[in-house]
């Protein structure tokens, strides 16, 4: 694979408060002061995967406002090529973010000019490493992506977040899925509870001609599929601080590692590495790690896998 790692995806501007405990229905919750974050998963993994090491471009819209010229600058800040970023008028995307003492988050996310970046807002294709999907974005602007990748022989990584139903026209065209449980249960409409389970499905969704199928599960670590071999590999053991963009370090750490030419396993032992240390840190895009980073913890990390 040569050229760049290609995000067509999302930004936003995330604001994230502490809170003692996550509020119910009609219940109010004092938290702390506000913080804001760059985020949207399109930028979260494009960051992740050029601070892994990865040539990076970032396809998408942001907004007229503040916000939209600040998510560019940090894109740019950390290496990201931007030139095919579109500015749409009106609001930039938007993500509120409860985050309460166990690291467990909370988010709604308001799309702003994500939602408004439509199929004929992508520029011509050129040939690119891999190219990186999510669903912050309107589907057909991601079919679409999708289309001209696959005729390029441009391998497709989607992480189907958030969850809608997918059409296999979609799927038949993904090398790689990557999913977390919630997504996998609403995707093969079965619970995922236990590795064992994930492995199961893991397994199914690869009859949708899906050549790898990987699930993260959070503390449990990760299962995959992909058709020579599958496996489960557990999480490594960190104090968790802040889950939020564990799934998008994941995701822009594997990308990066196979984009370089690892194995799906060593590419799967690299993304492992960057999301425990995701965790151990507040925010989104502050708490993606260096590639030298995941390269210390795994020097120095015991793995049972």
């Amino acid at each position: 694979m040569a050229g760049p790692i290609r995000v067509v995806g999302s930004l936003n501007m995330d604001l994230v408060v502490q809170v003692p405990h996550h509020p119910g229905p009609g219940e109010t919750v004092l938290g702390s002061d506000y913080a804001t974050y760059p985020g949207g998963k399109g930028a979260n993994q494009a960051v992740a995967a050029a601070r892994a090491g990865a040539q990076v471009e970032m396809w998408g819209a942001v907004g007229s406002d503040e916000f939209g010229r600040l998510l560019q600058e940090n894109l740019e800040h950390n290496g990201v090529d931007t030139r095919h970023l579109r500015q749409l008028e009106g609001p930039s995307g938007l993500a509120l973010i409860t985050v309460d003492p166990g690291g467990q988050n909370r988010i709604v996310v308001s799309p702003g000019a994500n939602g408004r970046y439509l199929p004929e807002h992508l520029p011509p294709f050129t040939p690119a490493a891999l190219l990186l999907l999510q669903l912050e974005i309107p589907l057909p602007t991601v079919q679409a992506a999708a289309e001209q990748a696959s005729a390029q022989g441009i391998p497709i990584l989607l992480n189907p977040a958030p969850i809608v139903p997918l059409p296999g026209s979609l799927l038949r065209r993904v090398r790689y899925l990557v999913l977390n449980e919630t997504e996998a249960a609403a995707l093969a409409q079965s619970p995922v509870e236990t590795p064992e389970q994930a492995q199961k499905i893991a397994q199914e969704l690869q009859k949708h001609g899906i050549p790898a199928v990987i699930l993260t599960l959070g503390g449990a670590g990760l299962v995959w599929a992909d058709g020579e071999e599958s496996g489960h590999w557990p999480a490594h053991p960190v104090e968790v601080v802040d889950t939020t963009a564990a799934g998008d370090g994941f995701c822009g750490a594997l990308a990066a590692c196979l984009a370089a030419g690892g194995s799906l396993r060593e590419a799967l032992r690299f993304a492992n590495a960057a999301a425990a240390l995701v965790v151990t840190r507040a925010g989104a895009q502050p708490s993606l790690p260096q590639r030298s980073e995941i390269e210390a913890f795994l020097a120095s990390a015991v793995e049972t896998a």
